[in-house]
């Protein structure tokens, strides 16, 4: 699935929280933010897509999860914060190479052919991965580890790019072929970057078979490199993106052109992103996985790198001059985006609010990042309880609307949602600041929910206010309009 992640360490963000966030790029598909309880998880876990059967503990904690709507298709969960405020964001879809799938193919369901024979299961995947590690795990650390064993026992059928986050650290994980895998910690003075590749452009592999404190991978992954002849470094180099990933002709327009703009953004002067000696153009290989930012990065700023569309430059698809590049580049904010999660562990704060999940439906560059507390029983229904039909009275419509009615009228409606946007943000801001002072006082779990119900009635009101003007601006816009007055 094409999505776009940011992790931000804890001395890159301007509160010293970490932060996880992807925008869950799928087909348009209905989206909703929900709390699963232990007695909700499943004992054992069965894979729509790839049949496999996978046995679970008997100890799940409570965790938020980002389900489609229409289950036919699976849970796909895509993020969420767990009762220990671990986070997890599953899965940017990355690239590989012809010659790390032939030495260790993706583990692809395969139907029986013919009476007598049995289906053969696959791997595990996007659909699956939250559900079988986030209701287990206490640590980011735990997360990789906990997924690499289940990486290694049953496989996968597609390349996988996974995030986790606790209070004190970030951990990036790709996996390679159908068993192998990588991870490291990501250090806390960036933020890294991933548009839909292979990410990692350096690994310590001393590290990980010595002390691991920064870096895991799959026990036998120096065998599987020297057996395939897999490694292209030269000069003792070791670049895990040269040997795993890809550098193909689609990538220079659907994926490096993504992280280019993200680091455009976090390090303007530390390089030249622009003009004939560029340091990185969008088409660079050598783009980097992480940068220092220039300053400390808020959420705000990662909604903002997750709403890209190449504004201030020439491949903007909503510039309003033709400049002969005008769409080139995939976008970061695309239409068919479902969900976007930013999962926030926030430190100095007492351990049952350290967990803040902004949440953002549908296209993000017309769409509103919400707060909410995680530590709690269940969701408002305005974002729980989410038809599959067109609906004012949820989160998800709402965004979807509002993108679809200012997309065509870019020019006349981004004051719009630029304010609508700082309206749910400093409103839902000033809810945090006040139920977190509250919750100081008495400790009250309830004030958690209360917060929610809360948050949920201000976004409701912002969005149905930002409605009605942005329809008011499509529908004086439409071309069957004539301006001679016959009332």
């Amino acid at each position: 699935m094409p999505c776009t992640t940011v992790l931000v360490g804890k001395n890159a963000s301007n509160d010293h929280s970490t932060m996880i966030a992807r925008t869950d790029d799928g087909h348009f598909d209905v989206k909703k933010l929900i709390v699963v309880e232990p007695k909700d998880q499943p004992k054992k876990y069965k894979s729509v897509i790839s049949h496999v059967e996978v046995e679970l503990p008997d100890d799940p904690m409570r965790y938020t999860s980002c389900p489609s709507v229409d289950p036919k298709e699976g849970v796909w969960p895509a993020a969420g914060i767990n009762a220990a405020n671990v986070g997890m964001s599953a899965t940017e879809t990355i690239t590989s190479n012809p010659r790390v799938l032939s030495a260790d193919p993706k583990v692809v369901y395969k139907k029986a052919k013919k009476r007598g024979e049995k289906d053969v299961p696959g791997g595990i995947g996007e659909e699956d991965l939250v559900v079988l590690v986030l209701p287990y795990i206490k640590s980011a650390r735990e997360g990789v580890l906990r997924l690499g064993s289940l990486l290694e026992t049953y496989g996968t059928y597609e390349s996988n790019g996974i995030a986790f986050n606790d209070e004190h650290e970030v951990w990036w994980m790709e996996t390679i072929g159908g068993h192998h895998w990588m991870a490291k910690r990501v250090p806390d003075d960036v933020v890294v970057m991933m548009p839909n590749q292979f990410g990692m452009d350096s690994f310590d592999l001393d590290d990980a078979f010595g002390e691991q404190k920064a870096h895991l991978c799959s026990k036998d992954l120096r065998e599987f490199i020297k057996d395939n002849d897999l490694d292209l470094n030269q000069n003792g180099k070791f670049n895990p993106r040269d040997i795993f990933g890809s550098h193909s002709d689609m990538d220079h327009v659907y994926n490096t052109p993504r992280g280019w703009m993200m680091g455009r953004h976090l390090a303007p002067t530390t390089y030249k992103w622009d003009g004939p000696n560029a340091d990185f153009t969008p088409e660079s290989d050598n783009l980097p996985w992480a940068l220092v930012p220039e300053r400390k990065i808020a959420v705000e700023d990662v909604k903002y790198l997750l709403s890209g569309h190449f504004q201030g430059t020439d491949y903007d698809p909503y510039i309003n001059r033709d400049t002969g590049k005008r769409g080139m580049y995939r976008s970061i904010g695309i239409n068919r985006t479902g969900v976007t999660a930013i999962c926030q562990i926030r430190p100095n704060v007492p351990e049952a609010i350290k967990g803040v999940e902004w949440i953002i439906f549908g296209p993000t560059t017309f769409a509103a990042a919400l707060p909410v507390y995680t530590n709690v029983p269940k969701m408002p229904a305005y974002l729980s309880n989410v038809t599959l039909d067109t609906s004012t009275e949820n989160f998800y419509w709402g965004a979807r609307l509002i993108a679809a009615l200012a997309d065509p009228h870019f020019s006349s409606s981004v004051q719009m949602i630029e304010r609508y946007e700082n309206a749910v943000a400093t409103e839902g801001r000033k809810l945090l600041r006040e139920y977190d002072a509250k919750f100081k006082e008495s400790g009250d779990l309830k004030l958690l929910s209360e917060a929610n119900e809360k948050l949920c009635e201000m976004a409701k009101e912002q969005t149905i206010s930002a409605l009605n003007k942005i329809l008011y601006n499509a529908t004086s816009r439409m071309k069957d309009g004539y301006n001679l007055a016959d009332n």
